[in-house]
């Protein structure tokens, strides 16, 4: 499919710095506020008065972007996932098909400069308990329709025919080593998303059973967009 070009994912200022308010609109302070305090701190103990604060607003006029703590959790968690999920449906929809080797990297890559390009590492608030509330549907329906293309991609990689069970079972362990590997990575400062999104985008197609052969194809696949 040479030639059809995906858009690349919207990457987060450099993870060492922090919210600045000349960068950001008053929303985006409040996110970026709201995202430092709950991976620092914990979502329960964090206060919407202390996120006002830290984005240096009054609580009043934070609710003028956010009625609710809850809210500010969702919107975040969505960020992380709806991009991807729309890159991932283009792929499945782009005529004619892109090898499915080259169409999982460039998804795996996607979806790991995405997250890891953001300021704080938000894949770790996706088990608080609270995020099984009626306020996070739209969320976890993203994120298990992301999955959903994922399986399509590996499916489509692998054989139509292999067992079911088996197909799952490798579509969980590689959104696990997509969300896990990321994670993973911010631990070490000095990694860029430049570095860590092709890596976690070969792992991704080893899991899958590629040589490095098809990997190396897979990488010069022009699906993103971006410069190899």
């Amino acid at each position: 499919m040479s030639g059809t070009a995906f858009p690349r994912p919207r990457v987060g200022r450099p993870r060492a710095a922090g919210p600045s308010n000349s960068e950001l609109s008053g929303r985006e302070q409040v996110l970026a506020a709201a995202a430092a305090l709950f991976t620092r701190n914990g979502y329960a103990a964090t206060t919407t008065r202390a996120v006002a604060e830290l984005a240096g607003l009054r609580q009043a006029s934070m609710y003028h972007y956010f009625a609710h703590k809850e809210d500010l959790l969702a919107t975040l968690l969505e960020g992380t996932v709806e991009p991807s999920l729309a890159f991932g449906r283009n792929l499945l929809a782009a005529e004619p098909g892109p090898d499915p080797a080259a169409a999982l990297w460039a998804l795996v890559r996607y979806d790991s400069e995405l997250l890891f390009g953001g300021l704080y590492n938000l894949v770790a608030l996706y088990r608080l308990p609270e995020v099984r509330g009626d306020r996070f549907l739209d969320f976890r329906r993203a994120r298990t329709e992301l999955r959903a293309v994922y399986g399509v991609l590996l499916t489509r990689l692998e054989q139509p025919s292999a067992p079911v069970a088996e197909l799952e079972l490798r579509t969980d362990l590689l959104l696990g080593l997509v969300e896990g590997g990321v994670a993973a990575a911010r631990e070490h400062p000095d990694r860029t998303a430049a570095e860590v999104a092709p890596a976690v985008a070969d792992a991704a197609l080893r899991l899958a059973g590629c040589t490095a052969g098809r990997i190396a194809l897979a990488r010069t696949a022009d699906l993103t967009g971006a410069p190899r």
